[in-house]
């Protein structure tokens, strides 16, 4: 079962590597609403609780005209944030200025486009000391991807 899972999470997305600008992202063909599901219930399977949602998809549509802009960037946009007390502790003691990286963010979006895919990732850490909260982030990211 897990195989066919995989197949079919190949099949339905496109990894994209990550690039310098240090972000991973995962292009999902499916229901937004289903996926910020799946988002959710990856971050609390690892046992962290959410600690904001920040509505940035409506955020920005609400004042699209305020800013005169005339044009609809997402149809809709979130960013999840969250902490983990053990990872926090340790990435800390290993450096007190990852410190900035806290709490941790997964973003999710689907552009405005008719059939735009959802986009779900999150800014990976180059500091060295930051890998135990990067394959927590990917651990977060595959599993919601790779939910059915």
């Amino acid at each position: 079962m897990k195989n066919a899972l995989s197949a079919a999470l190949a099949a339905a997305c496109l990894a994209l590597p990550a690039a310098a600008d240090g972000f991973y992202t995962l292009e999902i063909e499916g229901a937004y609403e289903d996926v910020i599901f799946n988002v959710e219930l990856a971050i609390t399977n690892q046992g962290l609780v959410i600690d904001d949602v920040s509505h940035v998809g409506s955020m920005l549509a609400r004042t699209r005209d305020d800013v005169g802009s005339t044009r609809d960037l997402f149809a809709d946009a979130r960013i999840f944030s969250f902490c983990s007390a053990l990872l926090s502790r340790q990435v800390m003691e290993a450096q007190l200025r990852n410190i900035q990286f806290c709490p941790y963010n997964v973003y999710v979006y689907q552009a405005a486009e008719e059939g735009a895919p959802v986009v779900i990732g999150f800014r990976e850490a180059s500091e060295p000391t930051m890998a135990p909260v990067n394959e927590l982030l990917l651990r977060i990211v595959t599993e919601a991807a790779d939910a059915p």
